[in-house]
Parts: C-alpha cells; structure tokens; sequence
C-alpha cells in the first residue's frame, strides 16, 4: 500500500472510534501516538480531503460558538480499509533517534561531549517512562473495554523499551567515563 507514513490508517482508526476534526485527530496523535507516531496538520488534512475524495469518510459542516467545524466519520469503505491494512504484514518499522546519529559519530566530539547528550536523552526518557506508568496504570483499571487492552499493549511496550534505554544510558556513561581516565 502507498503512503508510507500511513496518515490514511491512523485517521481512519481514530475515526473508527467516534468522528473527530482535523484537529481533534492532531491532538489525538500528539497524546496518544506520540510515543511511537507523529502527524503534522500539513499531512492530516490533505489526507482527510484524500479520504474524502475515496468515499471512506464523509464531512459535515456544524456551527459552534460561531465558529464553523467540520466533522469526519468513517464510512464501511473506510472501515474496511482500515482492516484490510490491519491484516496486512508489517511492511516497516524504522527507529530514527538522532541522539543515536550523534553517538555513532561521537568519535568527533569526545566523551564529553557525547556524555551531555547521553545524560539529556536519560532525562528525557524518564520524563516519558513516568508519564507511560501513569496511562498504563490508568488504563489497567479500564481494560473492560476492549480497545483498551490493545491501547495497554502499546503503554507497556514503551514502558519496557524506556527501561532497556535507562539501563543502555547507565552502561553507556560507565563506559564512557572509563575510556575517559
């Protein structure tokens, strides 16, 4: 299937929950995506007129506070999409860390220098790895709604890959700080 960035699904699978804006689906991928996925209004929109245009959503214009909202749901085209690519094989799954692009040429820089970055991604991923705690233990209490087990299923890959990246940050300051004495 084209569009390698799958905006098409991700849209299509907020939308197969309830109808949504443009912008609530941005705010969707910005909470709930943003761990694994991202998504710019630059990529939604035109891939919602995209959708349109196929027949596997529909819009309807409402007025709200004076202001104009366009609402998109899905239609059975759009469902179907969306579980024909649920059924299909995982064509891609890519990692793209730049803290990782700057440790591979880290030889440049110095340990010192590469320390720095090590210690801020440490940061950033505790930072991250508390916020996941607190969604996997929230969504624990909720799991009689079935969407949530496979919501759960992705809060603890994250959580478990976040604690194998503190464990790399301890080794990978050790080693450095070895090298550097």
């Amino acid at each position: 299937m084209a569009n390698e960035k799958r905006m098409d699904v991700v849209i299509l699978g907020f939308l197969s929950h309830e109808p949504m804006t443009g912008y609530e689906i941005k705010k969707r991928i910005d909470t709930s995506l943003r761990y694994f996925w991202s998504g710019s209004y630059g990529s939604i929109y035109p891939t919602l007129n995209m959708l349109e245009q196929r027949g596997m959503v529909t819009k309807e214009e409402t007025a709200e506070g004076g202001r104009t909202k366009i609402i998109y749901t899905i239609t059975e085209a759009g469902h179907e999409h969306l579980r024909e690519w649920l059924k299909a094989p995982v064509v891609k799954n890519e990692l793209h860390y730049e803290t990782l692009l700057k440790l591979f040429f880290g030889g440049e820089l110095g340990a010192e220098g590469t320390l720095v970055h090590i210690q801020n991604f440490e940061d950033k991923i505790k930072e991250e790895l508390s916020f996941l705690e607190m969604c996997a233990a929230q969504l624990e209490g909720i799991l009689e709604e079935e969407d949530h087990k496979y919501f759960l299923l992705t809060v603890n890959f994250g959580i478990e890959t976040y604690r194998a990246y503190l464990k790399w940050c301890e080794e990978a300051k050790k080693l450095l700080t070895e090298e550097s004495l």
